[in-house]
């Protein structure tokens, strides 16, 4: 009997991760595109004190930009959208199999020899550094400097 409530938790589970509910509202949670993607008529056309157009002109191209920006980016949204998130799925997928099939495996397996290698580098070291460089200290350490100010 446990065994089956555990086996349909993980089937909950599992529904859950690839039946999430989209929030059609704010398209944008982690605000990704904050700073990089809203671009407005007031950030891209501005006409500086003393070159103002007719105010017809002005209102007429401020509506002609929102209302192209709008609609290009449906139609372009609706025409490569779903061809571009097929994309960016599988480019995601690939990088996150390379990575945990790849990557991980060889980063752990260099960690392990690595650590093999730094012990016989240690003990290298110990056998042939430390007695040397106690030796010269034993040399050096009767060398005394004196300072004298020559007048």
């Amino acid at each position: 009997m446990m065994a089956e409530e555990h086996t349909d938790l993980e089937a909950q589970i599992v529904k859950d991760i690839h039946c999430k509910e989209i929030d059609l509202v704010n398209r944008d949670p982690k605000n990704i595109n904050e700073d990089i993607v809203k671009v407005d008529f007031e950030d891209v056309i501005a006409e500086p004190v003393g070159t103002y157009s007719f105010d017809g002109v002005w209102k007429v191209s401020y509506t002609t930009f929102t209302v192209s920006k709008y609609w290009c980016y449906r139609l372009l949204s609706t025409l490569l959208g779903v061809p571009l998130a097929l994309l960016w799925g599988f480019l995601f997928a690939c990088i996150s199999f390379c990575h945990i099939w790849a990557v991980v495996p060889c980063i752990k397996s260099y960690l392990i020899e690595i650590q093999c290698i730094s012990h016989i580098y240690s003990l290298c070291i110990r056998t042939f550094c430390n007695p040397l460089f106690a030796a010269l200290g034993q040399i050096c350490s009767n060398i005394k400097v004196v300072l004298r100010k020559e007048i």
